[in-house]
């Protein structure tokens, strides 16, 4: 095994809305209903998850695509510190 598999989304994300739509949260993988997890963007419980599995109100998660569409269409989120590092950019 030699290939490299980037880790991939639980099931299709769909579109991003464009700032100011909203998520289609409609499947039920959205919804942890054993667990509620602090909100990655306010620390608020909640049983809401988004596509990754983070836990996320679906307001608090369109509120940061809303202020931050370019980051939101490259696929990053609020709760990313940093772009995820290649294997291949080691600079030593």
């Amino acid at each position: 095994m030699t290939g490299t598999q980037g880790k991939k989304p639980p099931w299709e994300t769909g579109l991003i809305p464009a700032p100011g739509g909203l998520l289609d949260w409609r499947d039920s993988r959205h919804f942890d209903r054993w667990q509620d997890r602090p909100c990655a963007l306010c620390e608020q419980p909640t049983p809401m998850r988004s596509h990754y599995g983070e836990p996320v109100h679906k307001a608090c998660a369109e509120d940061w695509i809303a202020a931050n569409p370019t980051e939101a269409r490259l696929g990053r989120f609020a709760s990313d510190a940093q772009p995820k590092r290649q294997r291949d950019d080691d600079h030593a």
